[in-house]
């Protein structure tokens, strides 16, 4: 059994038994067809609908998708998910960022961040050049820039403290 939540907002109970889809206990079928790569037109109710998924990460079990060119945000919770939620121990799986540090020595080319900036997870920070290469350095985590201690043109080395969070 999985909780699905849409946007935030919209929960669902969805389960799988034997060859049934049931939603919210009531048992759901629909007619879908691959129309290529990720897009697929789907026949419900009498209804259709055209949908895309637009990203998907198996991971975090959150995906993006688009239907009739609106895009839903919808991210799934197994029963080990809700488990450690009731235990309030969903919290220990994330990590406490509290700084970026150089990852190989370079030059700052470009600071996308200042101080206050609230960023989330995989946003550019800055660009490090290396060995002729230019690098874009992303958040990793949702956070709170505290410090910047570099700005455009500075030489860093590797280990060296860069953004505080």
């Amino acid at each position: 059994m999985y909780t699905v939540k849409v946007n935030g907002e919209t929960e669902y109970a969805v389960e799988r038994k034997k060859d049934k889809l049931l939603v919210n206990g009531k048992e759901t079928s629909a007619d879908i067809s691959q129309l290529a790569g990720s897009a697929y037109h789907i026949i419900s109710d009498l209804r259709s609908f055209n949908a895309e998924v637009i990203s998907f990460d198996r991971d975090a079990k959150t995906a993006e998708i688009k239907v009739n060119g609106n895009v839903y945000v919808v991210t799934a919770k197994d029963q080990y998910d809700l488990l450690l939620d009731q235990l309030g121990m969903s919290s220990l799986n994330s990590a406490h960022i509290s700084e970026v540090k150089a990852p190989m020595p370079g030059l700052v080319l470009k600071v996308f961040v200042k101080v206050g900036d609230a960023v989330q997870k995989g946003d550019n920070l800055f660009v490090l050049e290396a060995m002729k290469m230019e690098n874009i350095i992303k958040s990793p985590a949702d956070v709170s820039v505290r410090t910047i201690k570099i700005k455009p043109g500075d030489k860093v080395e590797k280990g060296q403290v860069l953004i505080g969070f």
